[in-house]
């Protein structure tokens, strides 16, 4: 990646040129995102806002949860990353996301390394200026707080590339490495379970790798590493009431009754539209038929990377493992990508909902490098003029597809800059409008829908507190219990209610000839009731 030189009496790294390509490419990206961030964009959701109120409450030194309130099985490692910074300034957007933003440049530098020492220099800055661009989907998966993907992917990687550096010998306190892949493999279980297919093969690595030593004191430090790092979950499981420890209740999400899709419908719904949204070759809002070229294509590259890393681990031989390394890695993140895939297609969620759902996918960008190696291996072939006729075709197949990957990559990118976020700002700023109207003239405890309610908590730092309800004004989703408890005490609350939703509708047949008279302000979409009398019908 770089050379020593000395100027001046000190050495200093120099970047040869695939680096410096790539790091302008990373810079690129982070700078897109960056200005994504600062704006909010894409827009901010309940479920994030659950995050960012987890975060304020140990800023405060309120609460230490280590789950997401109201869910036993997603850690809360991105609140712990953002509460120094909302402990100093208070609830905030882009503070809550900044965190994040540092891990993608993280993963940017720790898949270019990777991908350099397992690759190619040129194949690596080019896996860079991929994953530099991205649309709506890949964006949220990326800047949005809302749980896991975007910490457990830098862990793989981290955990990767320990496993090559002792196999070229470039580590010097092997057994300490060994230990902080066992913390890293630990801190990924607790804070996403998406990304237990990579951790397996992770440590399937590993193993190959050092397998000598850690019959010996390596395998307790990586068995200690893993117990620290997976300790929160295991303390929480064990003071958890009978049936919400996470395997129960992960059981019970996984399971829920109900019509089972066709596979046919499920590999549709997989491959068609949850790869190529994944992978950032889609708007948002779905693709269109020609758009799922990619996730047809996807299993045959995998199966291509495949049977390349074989070939390539069968020529090296006899020989040290440094020098096989790089095939068993490629392998690895081959084996990884068809048991998350596999995993996605198994579930109903694949047919019923792909458009919703397509971010489980989002640890594919993982087994990028080993997915498109083939093509490139196949492209340079070509214009280097090593091969025959077939392989000229061969390579001027891949060339296109390369190409083409690149090319529709960037135009949604672009449109989505252009255009796309236009949306986002507009809904946010409708949200803020109306937590400012209720944060100045009240009501100050209020009852409204799940995606309106932690928002709103969220953004005026809990000087207003929202009770769930659902379209019948039910007792709805409430995933911390206080703020219904409060809204509950309240002598009179009010109604913040989506404009003609149902639960509008609801709430004025209750009222009655009282309903005008109630309703005291119109703000961005939405309408807030304060009636005299409370309207509970629950009770």
């Amino acid at each position: 990646m770089s050379q020593p030189v000395c100027r001046g009496g000190r050495w200093r790294p120099r970047l040869d040129r695939p680096a410096l390509v790539a790091l302008l490419f990373g810079l690129a990206g982070v700078g897109y995102r960056l200005v994504l961030t600062l704006r909010t964009v894409p827009v901010s959701n309940s479920d994030e806002a659950t995050f960012g109120l987890a975060a304020l409450h140990i800023a405060q030194g309120r609460e230490l949860p280590v789950f997401l309130y109201g869910q036993r099985y997603m850690g809360v490692l991105e609140s712990y990353l953002a509460a120094p910074l909302i402990a100093v300034a208070g609830p905030s957007w882009p503070l809550l996301r900044l965190p994040l933003l540092l891990l993608y440049a993280l993963f940017l530098w720790l898949i270019h390394r990777l991908t350099r020492r397992i690759c190619s220099p040129w194949f690596a800055a080019g896996i860079v200026g991929l994953l530099a661009l991205g649309g709506e989907r890949v964006v949220r998966d990326q800047l949005t707080v809302v749980g896991g993907r975007p910490e457990v992917k830098v862990a793989v990687l981290l955990m990767l590339l320990i496993a090559v550096g002792l196999a070229r010998d470039r580590v010097r306190h092997r057994r300490l490495a060994i230990g902080a892949f066992g913390l890293l493999a630990g801190v990924a279980v607790w804070s996403d379970w998406l990304i237990l297919p990579y951790l397996a093969v992770a440590a399937l690595t590993l193993a190959w790798v050092a397998r000598r030593e850690l019959l010996g004191w390596a395998g307790p430090l990586l068995l200690a590493g893993f117990a620290v790092g997976i300790a929160p979950m295991i303390r929480d499981n064990l003071v958890a009431p009978p049936g919400e420890d996470s395997l129960s209740v992960f059981r019970e999400i996984s399971t829920k009754a109900g019509p089972t899709p066709s596979w046919s419908r499920r590999l549709d719904g997989g491959l068609l539209e949850g790869v190529p949204l994944a992978a950032g070759l889609c708007p948002v809002d779905g693709c269109a038929r020609w758009q799922g070229w990619f996730g047809l294509l996807y299993p045959v590259l995998l199966l291509l990377a495949a049977a390349l890393a074989v070939r390539a681990y069968r020529r090296a031989g006899p020989v040290p493992r440094g020098e096989r390394v790089a095939p068993v890695v490629h392998l690895a993140l081959v084996v990884g990508a068809a048991l998350t895939l596999l995993s996605y297609v198994r579930s109903p969620l694949a047919a019923t909902s792909p458009l919703e759902n397509a971010r489980y996918l989002s640890v594919l960008q993982l087994s990028l490098p080993a997915v498109l190696w083939p093509l490139w291996v196949a492209a340079v072939a070509c214009w280097r003029g090593t091969v025959g006729v077939l392989g000229r075709l061969a390579g001027a197949l891949a060339t296109a597809v390369l190409a083409a990957l690149a090319a529709t990559t960037l135009v949604v990118t672009v449109l989505f800059a252009g255009t796309g976020s236009e949306a986002s700002r507009v809904e946010e700023r409708q949200a803020r409008e109306l937590a400012e109207r209720l944060r100045a003239d009240g009501p100050r405890e209020v009852y409204g829908d799940y995606w309106t309610c932690n928002r709103l908590i969220f953004n005026t730092a809990e000087e207003v507190v929202c009770g769930v309800l659902d379209d019948g004004l039910a007792p709805g989703q409430n995933r911390y219990r206080a703020y219904w408890r409060q809204v509950g005490r309240a002598d009179r609350p009010g109604y913040v209610l989506e404009a003609g939703s149902a639960a509008e509708r609801r709430l004025r047949a209750l009222l009655g000839d009282r309903a005008d008279a109630a309703l005291v302000a119109e703000v961005g979409g939405y309408r807030v009731y304060h009636p005299r009398t409370p309207v509970r019908p629950w009770r």
